[in-house]
């Protein structure tokens, strides 16, 4: 299949899933140019992607981070931004629920987070390689304050402008011993910020995210309960989609954050390019 070309994507979570996002949304300007797209990269046949317009704009949208039966989470994630860099893309956003670490969080708490700690064993996730990825300054500062302020004018519940989001390798949820752990370093736990925070980098994207806190973390507050996590997942699609789509709206391709000033040449030539 041919390359598609859009500068901007939003991988879907669990926020978004029971809604057939953007399709099922009623909203003016929204174009469904192509659906179910599927490409071939070096890391296997890609997830299904949908190629939709936003006003002006085209982005490449696909469900659950890519994550499917027989295939890893890191093929995955590689073969997302290999396509990603091929369409040009140079603003990501991701969204998804999450668990509370921080103990003042509650579910249906959003959380915008400026920084991260990987506990996952998925660091050596890359495309070539070629770079040499800093990671100050990792979660971009001008989606954060464009999801902001859309998540503040369609929400009227608590926001969190910051925060870190501690990542682990799933599927399960973590232990109370493991929750115990990140309390004092994280405020956020889910599964899917990395490796995407460290291959956008290296595609030269900027990329941020919108949590829904969905869980109290194990040992956190109270047990948490799997109706109210359903409720969320189904209920709560069609505003958080609305914030997406607004962010998309009002975001420039083009920014001044400095993202892609984060991502230098390697300093190991002479291995990477043999």
């Amino acid at each position: 299949m041919n390359m598609v070309k859009a500068s901007f994507a939003i991988i879907g979570g669990s926020g978004t899933l029971s809604s057939d996002f953007p399709a099922g949304m009623q909203e003016d300007g929204i174009t469904i140019l192509d659906d179910n797209l599927e490409f071939e990269t070096p890391y296997g046949v890609s997830p299904a992607f949908r190629l939709f317009r936003v006003d002006d704009k085209q982005v490449l949208t696909c469900k659950m981070h890519g994550w499917r039966r027989g295939v890893s989470r890191a093929d995955a994630s590689r073969q997302i931004f290999w396509v990603f860099r091929e369409a040009g893309v140079k603003r990501i956003i991701s969204e998804g629920g999450v668990g509370s670490v921080n103990h003042l969080l509650d579910p249906r708490d959003f959380v915008i987070p400026h920084d991260y700690i990987d506990m996952s064993v998925r660091k050596d996730v890359g495309l070539e390689g070629r770079y040499l990825l800093i990671m100050r300054d990792s979660l971009c500062s001008e989606i954060r304050s464009q999801l902001l302020e859309h998540t503040r004018q369609h929400y009227q519940g608590r926001i969190f402008q910051r925060g870190v989001y501690a990542v682990t390798d799933g599927r399960h949820f973590e232990s109370p011993a493991e929750i115990a752990m990140l309390q004092g370093h994280a405020d956020i736990v889910g599964q899917s910020l990395c490796p995407e925070v460290y291959l956008a980098r290296e595609i030269g994207a900027c990329y941020a995210g919108l949590y829904f806190v969905v869980n109290y973390g194990e040992g956190v507050v109270k047990d948490w309960s799997h109706q109210q996590l359903g409720d969320i997942f189904y209920d709560d699609a069609p505003l958080i989609g609305r914030i997406l789509i607004d962010t998309i709206r009002q975001m420039p391709v083009e920014g001044t954050c400095g993202c892609s000033e984060l991502r230098k040449e390697t300093l190991l030539k002479t291995i990477y390019n043999k």
